[in-house]
């Protein structure tokens, strides 16, 4: 309360007290219409190259479209996605994609191989950011060099990594029986008990160097305060990087994993050209090419493309919940 005698008109400073949140209150308004006129054009690009096949492709799922005369395409309900016949003897069978063992076989190759690839490449990333995080003669030229594997496209990486896993003449097979590792040559990408393992070798090369970049950066943004202070008090390395280090860049390494995890999940160029028409790697973005394409069954293949979809929005949803991501960039 103030000093200020009842019935008294108010004070200078009090009306300016006063007229401060509504100055700000009308700034904020005028940043924020700013900000929709500047991201209007980009969100209408977005809904039409983004939003309205992602419609379509959910309603197709619900009819029973051909690619051969989409628009003779007729709404089926949910048959798509499960749907009982009885067979009038007191039996029957359910069929679609819930009921769908090749479909539950490639959900599982999804999530097994983003798991495997992507712990693998945050494991190796974090550590060739820690090295090129430390200043030596030369480090410009390291940082680009290890950008190389990114770079090359998946289609190149994934012919060049064929070749070299092949099991006749491949240069991998001879490098690993010349030293005694394998006795006979393996065929890396057709053996069952390999193909899986083929599929993560080639990403863990070419996608470690992108995790790699993202850690680096929040390694920069650590200050180089809190290493000399942890000097000077004689702590040791070692736990410096468990209590110092790790804890300050572990938002840019959850950050990288979702990212990196977004990308495994919808995996489908690098298994499609490494390992074509194989069930141990068959992923959910390759199961749904299929039925679209290849079995003219677009409808499946729609019901499909909607469920990655899903499972891929409600992982990243869960995945940021649990990590406590603060996405919106307020404190």
């Amino acid at each position: 309360m103030t000093n200020a005698t009842l019935g008294a008109p108010p004070t200078d400073e009090a009306m300016r007290t006063e007229e401060q949140p509504a100055a700000r209150s009308a700034l904020s308004r005028q940043r924020l219409a700013s900000a929709w006129l500047f991201l209007t054009p980009m969100l209408a690009v977005l809904a039409f190259v983004a939003g309205w096949p992602l419609l379509q492709t959910i309603w197709f799922s619900f009819t029973d479209a051909s690619l051969a005369d989409l628009d003779a395409a007729r709404f089926v309900g949910l048959r798509n996605y499960f749907e009982y016949v009885d067979y009038g003897d007191g039996t029957g069978e359910w069929f679609g994609l819930f009921f769908d063992a090749q479909w539950w076989n490639a959900v599982w190759n999804t999530v097994y191989y983003t798991l495997v690839s992507v712990s693998i490449e945050t494991v190796l990333g974090l550590i060739v950011a820690l090295v090129l995080n430390v200043p030596f003669r030369g480090r410009g030229f390291v940082r680009a060099a290890v950008l190389i594997p990114w770079a090359i496209p998946t289609i190149v990486s994934a012919k060049m990594w064929a070749w070299m896993m092949n099991d006749q003449f491949g240069i991998l097979n001879d490098m690993l029986m010349s030293v005694g590792i394998l006795s006979h040559p393996i065929a890396w990408t057709a053996s069952p008990e390999t193909a899986m393992w083929a599929v993560i070798i080639v990403d863990v090369w070419k996608t470690t160097p992108f995790m790699a970049l993202l850690i680096l950066a929040g390694l920069q943004m650590v200050p180089s305060d809190v290493y000399e202070a942890a000097k000077i008090d004689g702590v040791h390395p070692v736990k410096v990087f468990f209590k110092v280090t790790l804890p300050l860049i572990r938002p840019a390494i959850l950050v990288a994993v979702i990212f990196r995890a977004l990308d495994a999940l919808r995996v489908f160029d690098l298994i499609y050209v490494l390992t074509p028409n194989n069930t141990e790697t068959k992923t959910m973005s390759v199961f749904a090419q299929e039925n679209l394409f290849q079995f003219d069954q677009f409808a499946y293949g729609s019901a499909a493309s909607t469920l990655l979809f899903l499972v891929i929005a409600a992982i990243t949803l869960v995945y940021i919940k649990a990590a406590r991501l603060n996405l919106g960039g307020g404190r």
